[in-house]
């Protein structure tokens, strides 16, 4: 049988792992955004006690693998009565690591903006709420988007790894069809090939929309 006749065969099934993909990429990446945005306003604000909660968990989701996380949340969990679908961890996991990366990218683009603008705006009487809505996080999140990029094209590799609790998306798929017909030249053809359908849009995009921004905020 020619190798392209395998690729043909595979292909259905390798459809059906990137769209599984997709949807786990797009959920996990929002919830980072949506975490990372709370997160870093919180650090920004120094919230009384939040604000060290929100330190904690931004050094421990950052300093412990993805692949860690998902064994915990897998395996460890279910020992104390807690049960997660495998689809339902990966999320969970990629939303926990996401939002500490997140949470640093804002913070970056949060410390940018000008001091003298936040005095300006507490000197008019604008409450920790109206300075966040109406100057630190316009300017901020605009500020946030080079590292927003990075840690979007981040998250999406980093679904290979849920590979280890058996979801099928692209890598589980590849892996499960060498383990049952050894042709892995094909198989990790197809894996590559998936992956730079998703990326390298994806990263033309974010380019572009980095340039705009960049335009916007300086005007070159």
């Amino acid at each position: 049988m020619s190798s392209w006749t395998i690729i043909q065969q595979s292909l259905p099934v390798f459809i059906k792992g990137f769209e599984l993909t997709l949807w786990l990429s797009l959920i996990g990446i929002i919830g980072s955004i949506i975490v990372g945005l709370i997160v870093s306003l919180l650090q920004y604000f120094k919230v009384p006690v939040l604000h060290q909660i929100a330190s904690v968990y931004v050094e421990i989701s950052r300093n412990t693998p993805l692949l860690i996380q998902l064994f915990f949340l897998y395996y460890a969990f279910p020992v104390i009565g807690i049960k997660f679908g495998a689809e339902l961890c990966g999320i969970i996991g990629l939303v926990f690591l996401g939002g500490s990366y997140m949470a640093e990218g804002f913070t970056g683009g949060f410390n940018g903006v000008s001091k003298g603008q936040m005095e300006s705006g507490k000197a008019i009487g604008l409450s920790r709420w109206q300075l966040a809505r109406y100057i630190v996080f316009p300017q901020g999140f605009s500020l946030s988007v080079p590292a927003m990029a990075a840690n979007v094209i981040f998250l999406i590799k980093e679904t290979s790894i849920f590979t280890v609790i058996a979801i099928p998306e692209l890598t589980n798929t590849a892996l499960d069809l060498i383990g049952m017909y050894y042709r892995s030249n094909e198989y990790l053809f197809v894996l590559v090939i998936g992956y730079a359908i998703i990326l390298i849009p994806l990263s033309i995009v974010l380019t572009l929309l980095e340039k705009r921004v960049r335009y916007g905020s300086f005007g070159n």
